[in-house]
């Protein structure tokens, strides 16, 4: 089939430090990954006072499956509205894959980030479902250093 893995996603109004530490708290273990707005080129457009919330965050809860989230940033547009703060990510296997479920989510539905290369990923992309689900779907990681 070709999907990795599917995880929940969580996003917040700049507490997504404090959320984690409380879920780490109550399901133990470590983050996998801590990543600050600070950590990438231009601080993914981070306002000064916002460069130290996070970007992403990862708390694995056993052996497959992972918590994940970010902080919303007021400079980066985008509102969070409690209850739309959950989304449902796809890790695939390939290019190929993860183009064929963005097209098949994303039809009859509306592209927020199209499938794209960024800085943490070979292609990355989000939409909402015609049912009004949000998803992003994400293949491969990708070094740091490696221009986009």
């Amino acid at each position: 089939m070709g999907v990795t893995s599917v995880n929940p996603y969580l996003i917040f109004p700049g507490t997504a430090e404090e959320a984690f530490n409380f879920y780490r708290s109550v399901f133990g273990g470590e983050f996998d990954v801590l990543l600050r707005f600070r950590d990438f080129p231009d601080d993914m457009g981070a306002r000064p006072d916002e460069r130290d919330k996070i970007a992403h965050i990862a708390l694995p809860l056993g052996e497959r499956h992972v918590l994940m989230a970010t902080d919303a940033l007021e400079s980066r547009g985008r509102p969070l509205t409690i209850g739309d703060n959950s989304f449902i990510l796809v890790d695939v296997e390939s290019v190929a894959e993860a183009e064929r479920l963005f097209a098949g989510l994303s039809d009859g539905g509306r592209i927020e980030l199209p499938l794209q290369l960024v800085d943490w990923a070979e292609r990355h992309g989000q939409c909402v479902d015609r049912h009004g689900i949000t998803w992003m779907v994400s293949v491969g990681g990708r070094p740091a250093s490696e221009p986009v």
